[in-house]
């Protein structure tokens, strides 16, 4: 954990929680530097580069929190600079929740996931929205091209802070398309046993007398 996400996340009710659970004292050696804004490093920036999907946090006008899944193609969540994250807005149910939610406040929270390895990033960060018609360059380095999905505009997130979180509870799920190669492998070896196999009791059966 750096010591900034514990500052924006621990406030004192969290803080008092943590005192009577005697986790305090741990905590606050993490969270004693001062309150720089985190930067993203190699490491984040791979993690971050393999995922093909996160969670978004945004927090509408009646002050309700609202998480939304952005999904799209391995990469497409993409590293700008070491304060800045950026993807193309793909088009989706035309609710507009999140986007409405950003007029009204900038925060966001991002839960990355990596089931398989049981990892997770969470980043805490401000958006600001770009228009196609405002910066269409912009767009354009973020859009996917061989991803065929619409792409309305670009959110850029200016990282605040992340955490790594601990791989207690993750389940451990792995893609589909990972299953299915690790499937395709097995049946390619059980067939060519079987072949070997059907080749060695042949070789092994008796010739017929002459």
């Amino acid at each position: 954990m750096t010591g900034h996400y514990g500052q924006v996340a621990f406030t004192e009710s969290v803080r008092e929680h943590q005192r009577e659970a005697g986790s305090l004292r741990s905590y606050e050696r993490m969270t004693s530097v001062p309150a720089l804004a985190d930067e993203i490093g190699p490491d984040e920036a791979g993690f971050i580069g393999e995922r093909d999907s996160f969670y978004l946090a945004t927090v509408g006008e009646t002050g309700w929190p609202y998480i939304q899944h952005r999904g799209g193609p391995r990469g497409f969540l993409k590293v700008i600079d070491a304060h800045t994250l950026g993807f193309a807005d793909f088009r989706g149910n035309r609710q507009y929740i999140s986007r409405g939610n950003l007029d009204h406040d900038d925060r966001v929270s991002l839960f990355l996931m990596d089931y398989a390895a049981k990892a997770r990033m969470k980043i805490f960060g401000r958006a600001r929205i770009v228009e196609i018609a405002d910066d269409p360059t912009l767009v354009a380095a973020l859009t996917v091209p061989e991803y065929q999905a619409k792409v309305e505009r670009a959110v850029l997130i200016e990282v605040e802070a992340f955490d790594w979180n601990c791989r207690q509870h993750i389940p451990e799920l792995y893609p589909r398309d990972a299953v299915a190669q690790a499937l395709g492998s097995l049946r390619d070896r059980v067939a060519e046993l079987e072949r070997e196999n059907a080749a060695l009791r042949l070789a092994g059966r008796p010739r017929p007398a002459v």
